[in-house]
This record gives C-alpha cells, sequence and structure tokens, in this order.
C-alpha cells in the first residue's frame, strides 16, 4: 500500500503545529506517518514569529510572548525539549492615560471587564459619572435582551455606558484584536461575555471568574504558574527549532515558493494535486494554513462558503522599538507597559497614534540592562491606518513626540526600529462563527482541513491549537 501524502500550504505557526502533529507530536514518527510537505510562500517559516538584534538583545519583531494558561503552547514547548527555556512573564500589571495622566490599573479585571464598582473605586482618571454607572450595575442593572450573538460593545456599553466601554474596556479588550468593539463579535471573541449578558442581571457580577479566562473559542485551560511566557531566544526561536526538528523526521519543507492551485483529480492514485510554478506534488489531504484571503482563493472554486474567507478583513499594525539610557527617561513605577484609549486627544495633529506601549526590559528579564532601557510603541487598529501614509522615518517621529506626552520624561533615544504588519489580526465580527463552521465543513467533504488564526482564535497557542486540530483531522482522512 502506497504511503499516504500530505501537503501542508503556509509555515506560519499554525502549519508547523499541524507537521508535528501529523509526525506524531510527542510520539514522533512511526509506519503510519504520511509523507509531509510543507510549502511556504514567504522567505523565513513562522510568519509574524521572528527575531532581530537591537541594542545588544534578541527581541522579537512580532509576539514576544504567550498566554500561558491556555496549554497548547507550554505543551508544544515541552514536546520539543525545550521546557528550560521558557522564560516566564517577570513583573505584572499595566497604566492606562486618562484625562492627561497616567493611571495603575486596578485588580479585579477580566480581560479588561470590571468585576465589582469597588475596583474602580480608586481610579481618579474615570469620572464620577463612569463609578456610578459601574455602581448602577451592581445594584440597579439596565435590562438587556441578548440573542446568538452581539458585539462587545452593545453589551458594554448598555450596561456600563459610554466612558467605561470606551475608555477603559476597549483599549484592553479590542487591544486584543487590533480591533472595536462595536464590531467585534462577543460569542467569537469573548464568549464568556456573552454568557454573563444571558444571564440577566449585573454583567459585572456575571462576569466574576470561577478560574482562568481566555479570549476567543473555548479551550482548557490550567490555573497554575505564570500567566504568560516567551523563550530566552524570542519566540522567533520556535519556529527554527520547529523546523529542524520536522526536518529530522523527513518533512519536506519549502520556503519562497508559492502555491498556484489546488487540483482535484479523482481518476488518479491520489485525488489532490499541490501546484506550484515549478512542481506538482500529490497528496490524499491538504491542509491549508494560509491567511483566510488566501485560503478563500485556492478553495472557492469548490465551494461557495469558501468565498466569503476572501473579505474577512484583517488589521494591519506596526511597531516602533526604542532604546534609551536609563537617565533619559522616568516610567511609571510599576507594570509592564501603557494603554491609550483610541481617540486620545493631545497637543499635536489629530488623535494620538499610540494605542500602548510595552516595557519589554521589565516585561522579560534577559532584557534587562543595567544601562538603558527597551520599550515599544504600538499603532494602528482595523480603522486606523495612518501609520501606512508615514515614512519609518516620519512614524518615528510622531511617535516619539507622542511618547514625550504620554511618559513623564523621555529624553535622547540611542536606537529605534520600525516593524510593520500590514495584515496583522483577523477580525472576529458577528456571524464570523457561522462563516467558519460553514468553511469547515466544506473542508471536511473534500479532505481538507484549515487552520491559522481566523479560526480558532488569535495569539501563539490558539495557532498552535489549531494547526494541530487540523492535522488531527486530516490523519482521520488518510485512514478512511
Amino acid at each position: 500500500m502506497a504511503r499516504a501524502s500530505v501537503v501542508i500550504v503556509g509555515g506560519g505557526i499554525a502549519g508547523l503545529a499541524a507537521a508535528w502533529e501529523l509526525t506524531g507530536g510527542a510520539h514522533g514518527p512511526n509506519e503510519q506517518t504520511p509523507r509531509v510537505e510543507l510549502i511556504e510562500a514567504g522567505d523565513h517559516l513562522g510568519g509574524a514569529l521572528v527575531t532581530t538584534e537591537f541594542a545588544g538583545r534578541t527581541i522579537d519583531l512580532g509576539a514576544d510572548g504567550f498566554l500561558a494558561r491556555r496549554p497548547e503552547g507550554v505543551a508544544l514547548v515541552k514536546e520539543l525539549g525545550w521546557e528550560d527555556r521558557l522564560e516566564a512573564i517577570n513583573v505584572s500589571g499595566s497604566s492606562i492615560w486618562l484625562r492627561g495622566a497616567l493611571y495603575e490599573l486596578p485588580t479585579g479585571l477580566v480581560l479588561g471587564m470590571p468585576t465589582s464598582a469597588s475596583v474602580l473605586k480608586s481610579l481618579k482618571g474615570l469620572s464620577w459619572r463612569a463609578k456610578l454607572a459601574a455602581r448602577r450595575d451592581e445594584w440597579f442593572p439596565r435590562r438587556m435582551v441578548v440573542g446568538d450573538d452581539a458585539t462587545i460593545g452593545d453589551i458594554v456599553r448598555t450596561k456600563l455606558g459610554s466612558e467605561l466601554s470606551y475608555q477603559f474596556i476597549e483599549p484592553m479588550i479590542g487591544g486584543i484584536q487590533a480591533g472595536r468593539i462595536d464590531d467585534l463579535s462577543a460569542k467569537s471573541v469573548f464568549p464568556a461575555l456573552l454568557e454573563a449578558a444571558r444571564k440577566g442581571g449585573s454583567l459585572m457580577k456575571a462576569i466574576r471568574p470561577k478560574g482562568p479566562v481566555n479570549p476567543g473559542p473555548a479551550a482548557p485551560t490550567t490555573s497554575a504558574g505564570p500567566l504568560f511566557y516567551s523563550l530566552l531566544d524570542g519566540m522567533g526561536s520556535l519556529p527554527i527549532e520547529l523546523a529542524r526538528q520536522l526536518s529530522e523526521r523527513g518533512v519536506v519543507i519549502r520556503t519562497g515558493v508559492s502555491v498556484t492551485a489546488l487540483r482535484r483529480t479523482p481518476s488518479g492514485t491520489y485525488p489532490w494535486e499541490v501546484d506550484t510554478s515549478t512542481t506538482t506534488t500529490p497528496a490524499d489531504a491538504i491542509v491549508v494554513a494560509t491567511p483566510a484571503s488566501v485560503a478563500g482563493r485556492l478553495l472557492g472554486d469548490y465551494d461557495s462558503a469558501f468565498t466569503p474567507l476572501r473579505d474577512i478583513p484583517c488589521a494591519g499594525a506596526a511597531m516602533v522599538t526604542f532604546d534609551l539610557s536609563r537617565t533619559e527617561i522616568e516610567l511609571p513605577t510599576n507594570g509592564t507597559g501603557v494603554l491609550v484609549p483610541l481617540g486620545t486627544k493631545w497637543s499635536g495633529e489629530g488623535s494620538m497614534l499610540i494605542t500602548a506601549i510595552t516595557f519589554l526590559d521589565r516585561k522579560w528579564p534577559r532584557l534587562a540592562r543595567e544601562n538603558d532601557t527597551v520599550l515599544r510603541a504600538h499603532v494602528g487598529r482595523i480603522d486606523d491606518a495612518r501609520w501606512t501614509e508615514l515614512s519609518d522615518e516620519e512614524l518615528t517621529a510622531r511617535v516619539t513626540n507622542e511618547l514625550k506626552v504620554l511618559l513623564p520624561k523621555f529624553g535622547t533615544v540611542t536606537a529605534s526600529r520600525v516593524q510593520r504588519w500590514p495584515q496583522g489580526l483577523p477580525q472576529y465580527y458577528v456571524g464570523h462563527d457561522i462563516l467558519i463552521e460553514a468553511a469547515k465543513g466544506a473542508a471536511t467533504r473534500l479532505h481538507v482541513a484549515l487552520a491559522g488564526m481566523v479560526y480558532d482564535g488569535v495569539g501563539v497557542p490558539a495557532s498552535v491549537g489549531s494547526g494541530r486540530r487540523a492535522a488531527r483531522e486530516v490523519l482521520d482522512f488518510v485512514k478512511s
């Protein structure tokens, strides 16, 4: 009997995780392991998981860590034998810019949602009206009828009012997806919030967790240990090690090669052929781990359920990283960064571009140095692409001027670097779950599995889990 053949289209972390699962996961290959070929259009693997050298450090240019309480990321690292390279986050907490000043975020939040009026009592940056709205929710909650889904904005604005929604909650919840709470689906992004709203009564009381709460589709959680992890050589080291071990397992990995077509060959030995400009690879099944728009293009002719994938919007973003002498900057006493509400006015032109600041060397111990500090400013949301109109030099200058307002003392910069991600995070709008369920169903009928951030949640653990789920589906296909 011929050995089964599986082709993975897309070499981001989801595609790599699919290859790992297809080749036996923690146990490794055996006599039933299919031939696996992974084809990536870009010149490197891992997508946004990539590192560079900056100011005498190895820093990440994309995600710099991952949620530890979703188990998929930690499990993969351990299976690679890299448990000793996990680095726990050094400190917790953040500040928020409100009414022209920085205030430390209180504890007792669930993904940015306050769980009681007392949580907000000491936060001077909120008006008495916002605090009264929180108190009203506890004692005289507004009625709301919630159906199968609603936007996050509909829920929190109805229950807690506009100020808490847009000045306090959106910087955290919206920041996870680089989206707007008025567009994002509660069912797909924050299912615990939807369930809390359905209970009626006080939203804050209903959202109080009985255990860890994660964004995105439901997933098992762990409660012990740190909230976030990174890796000692940066998150960009993960796809490199995965690729190395996958090559040892016999996986064929091709980069800089675009798939031009997925062709059905019902009369051939294999039901699929995967075309590039120079090759054709036969396959029993395919994992498509590309951006949704590419998946829609490659599969759209086979079923109309794939067509909407082409139009799922993605939020681009950029990051500007700075190095300064410690004598040239004064940071908030506590926390790993600062959140900035959208539309924040300042003395310059228009509203601020910056949506958040991360103190990288305070967040991750490996980046700490005695004499200098490294921080990163984040810009861009789904409806704010002003950064795309600026050159690197113009963007750096604009962000520098905003930082001088947001931080009490921001002096001479020693080094800076701009990183742009034009196609960043997919947006989960109301109806996203229905669209994705239809696409997955159509894929199953074709012996294709879909993987990536658009299907099972954003972030490294969700992407790893998505890839491994797709691989398990494919293994069922080739066994049938």
